[in-house]
């Protein structure tokens, strides 16, 4: 499968923004999905994680309340609303894939992964 993220920017603090992730190859819907984020000088991290078929969800701690991941398998595409954003949330985005039944949650554990994409909250 191949991702591709989009949707990222540069808001003000207490704004939103939905990022995008459209999976393109084999069957979108075999797939749990994730996002994870990385900022400068710091490791890779969960965020969200969604199951095939959107049934299950699970979030980071410092996101839960905040963000909502969601899909729509007969567009192929992953989301990622993100509301309420603090200067800390200041990342690049990825979105991963995973063909397993079980929620992942470390990115050793994803295979898949679209290119990225930045976000910015000023404060």
């Amino acid at each position: 499968v191949q991702l591709q993220a989009s949707g990222g920017g540069l808001v003000q603090a207490g704004g939103s923004l939905r990022l995008s992730c459209a999976a393109s190859g084999r069957t979108f819907s075999s797939y749990n999905m994730a996002w994870f984020r990385q900022a400068p000088g710091k490791e890779r991290e969960f965020v969200a994680a969604i199951s095939w078929s959107g049934r299950s969800t699970h979030y980071a701690d410092s996101v839960k309340g905040r963000f909502t991941i969601s899909r729509d398998n007969a567009k192929n595409t992953l989301y990622l609303q993100m509301n309420v954003l603090k200067p800390e949330d200041t990342a690049v985005y990825y979105c991963a894939a995973d063909p397993l039944s079980e929620l992942k949650y470390s990115p050793g554990e994803y295979n898949y992964w679209g290119q990225g994409t930045l976000v910015t909250v000023s404060s």
